[in-house]
Formats: structure tokens, C-alpha cells, sequence
């Protein structure tokens, strides 16, 4: 199978696994300097970047993994491989800097300063970009195994983690950098494709 996996999803796969061996084999002294940190509490412009391949435990690596070969590779294919290294790199990044700003307003209002870790950003970007290039096709989650269509996942999903950031009924994750995921990559392929908010740029394209 692994064969079959586009070139740069293969990549992604394996870098992620590699850092996650050398934060078992370093317990997790490697992360320090890597992991989002919020601004003023050892912040360094890298960690935009580093901290997407970075998981605080095995099962949080497994199924950002899944989902990054499940969405990943039908999106590389599509798009080449370029374009799809770059929306990735722009979801991790855009996740990241509306977590800063998470980070910024909790510390702000007397919260204690913590890092983040995942690729989870970049993955809610990549479950965007399928639900809507393939809006119809079919897509069956795991817990529940309920199939539906990839919009009505989008949907669903980006519903339940603004529903979940705001309330704050599941601490410790990073709710926002989620949805900070999504809105970048919309952004981006509303860009691509030449429509509001940036206006026309010449004939649209389609995807």
C-alpha cells in the first residue's frame, strides 16, 4: 500500500512518525523548543511550522495520520504535488497563528501559558479542501460508523469544534487552531480559484 501513497502525503506520513520517535527516544526534551509556545513565553517564529509535526501521544499521531493518507492523498492527485504541499503548509501555519492569538487573550486573562502540538491544523484544512472539492463523495466515520456525505462532514465537524471552543467542555485541545485550519485553507482555495474576497484575477478556475 504504502507504495500507492502520493509522494509528498508519503513524506508528510514519515516525517511526522520520525519526530514523534525522537520526542519517545529525547521523553519529550525535544519538544520544548519546538512546540507553539504563546507570545512572550519562549515563542520562536519556527514553531509556526515545527509544532504541526509534533503529537502528544501515540492514538493523537495515529489518527491525524489516517486522516492525513484518507484526505491527503485523493487532494494530491488532484491538485499535483506543489499546490497540495503548499495549502498544507499555509493550514499548519494559519492554525497556528490564530492559536497565538488563543494563546495570547488566555494567558491575558490569568491563564497558565502551554504548548501546542499537531498536525491536527493542517488535517481540518485537508477534510475542508475534500469536502469541497468531492462534496458528494461518501465518507463513513469511525466513532459512530455513520456515513455521510464529505460537506455534511465538513459541516458537522467544523460545527462540534466551534461548539467545543467556546464552551470549553473538552479542555486541552486545541479547538481553534482546528477551525484556524479550515479558515485558512477556504481562504486559500477562494484565492486559487479568484472569488471574494479577493475578486476575479483573470478566467476561474475550477477544482
Amino acid at each position: 500500500m504504502l507504495p500507492r501513497i502520493p509522494p509528498v502525503t508519503r513524506a508528510l506520513l514519515i516525517a511526522n512518525g520520525a519526530v514523534f520517535l525522537l520526542q519517545m527516544l529525547t521523553r519529550d526534551a525535544f519538544s520544548g523548543p519546538f512546540a507553539l509556545w504563546p507570545l512572550g513565553y519562549g515563542f520562536g517564529p519556527w514553531q509556526l511550522l515545527t509544532y504541526g509535526f509534533m503529537h502528544g501521544n501515540f492514538s493523537h499521531l495515529l489518527f491525524n495520520m489516517l486522516a492525513l493518507w484518507m484526505f491527503g492523498s485523493p487532494l494530491e492527485q488532484t491538485w499535483g504535488n506543489r499546490r497540495y504541499l503548499t495549502y498544507y503548509v499555509v493550514c499548519i501555519v494559519g492554525a497556528g497563528l490564530l492559536q497565538l492569538g488563543v494563546g495570547w487573550w488566555t494567558v491575558s486573562g490569568g491563564g497558565m501559558p502551554y504548548p501546542t502540538v499537531g498536525a491536527s491544523g493542517g488535517i481540518f484544512g485537508l477534510l475542508l479542501a475534500y469536502g469541497m472539492l468531492f462534496p458528494r463523495q461518501r465518507v463513513m466515520l469511525l466513532f459512530p460508523p455513520i456515513p455521510m456525505s464529505a460537506r455534511t462532514l465538513v459541516i458537522v465537524y467544523g460545527a462540534i469544534e466551534l461548539l467545543l471552543g467556546f464552551t470549553g467542555l473538552q479542555p486541552g485541545v486545541a479547538h481553534f487552531a482546528h477551525l484556524g485550519g479550515m479558515l485558512f485553507g477556504w481562504l486559500l482555495i477562494r484565492y486559487w480559484r479568484g472569488q471574494p474576497p479577493f475578486g476575479r484575477r483573470g478566467p476561474q478556475r475550477r477544482f
